[in-house]
């Protein structure tokens, strides 16, 4: 069965993605800090910071925000810029569950902003190789727009999955983190809010997209472009 796989525009039954916002840049600010949940700002598209890795200083969000290379915080601060992305399904593409959905961006961030890995709740984000989406994994997002919600995994495709009984998104929200609370207290990655698939809100599993940035990076040390 085929369905539409909704991207950068909203409807009244599935509201969606990046957030238009005014182009008002102002001066990059040693202050600003750079976290997991922060809005970023890209020409004129808002969404969602996903992970932030403070020893390699960059930071990702959904591979359909980007903008015109500048990253700006909600105070139209610069942050950083866009070093590499992926997006492969264009505006309103139509999709089965057999297709590989690639959506992410890596943001190099700026020397004189201060960078963690803290959620807005107080949790640290980290990266975990061993939890992976299954389906009934229970896990929670946050966006800008929404902030928390929890629910479980629904099902798993290709380098996606769906989510339900409780987990929300609106505008905005794109490229927030999805995420485990663990026992000891800290939040394992397992993806970034992508779209809707039908009633159900969906991510990109990190897996892949820390997979997929690691080989464009050997691919640029190598000279070898990635198709």
């Amino acid at each position: 069965m085929r369905r539409r796989w909704l991207r950068l525009f909203a409807t009244a039954t599935a509201p969606l993605v990046a957030l238009v916002v005014p182009v008002m840049p102002v001066e990059a600010d040693p202050g600003v800090v750079v976290f997991p949940g922060m809005e970023v700002i890209q020409g004129t598209n808002a969404c969602t910071v996903g992970f932030v890795d403070p020893a390699a200083r960059v930071a990702y969000t959904a591979g359909h925000c980007r903008g015109d290379g500048t990253v700006q915080d909600q105070g139209r601060r610069s942050i950083g810029h866009q070093a590499s992305f992926r997006d492969n399904t264009p505006d309103g593409a139509t999709i089965d569950t057999n297709h590989q959905i690639t959506d992410w961006e890596v943001i190099t961030l700026a020397a004189d902003v201060a960078v963690n890995n803290i959620l807005p709740r107080g949790l640290a984000l980290v990266s975990d190789p061993t939890v992976v989406p299954a389906p009934g994994l229970p896990v929670c997002h946050f966006g800008v727009v929404t902030g928390e919600s929890c629910g479980n995994i629904q099902a798993v495709y290709n380098g996606w999955f769906t989510m339900a009984n409780g987990v929300v998104s609106q505008k905005g929200d794109s490229g927030g983190p999805v995420y485990v609370v663990t026992s000891d207290g800290r939040a394992a990655m397992v993806g970034m809010f992508n779209s809707t698939w039908g009633q159900f809100p969906a991510a990109v599993s990190w897996q892949a997209v820390s997979a997929q940035a690691q080989q464009d990076v050997i691919s640029a040390m190598s000279g070898v472009s990635t198709p």
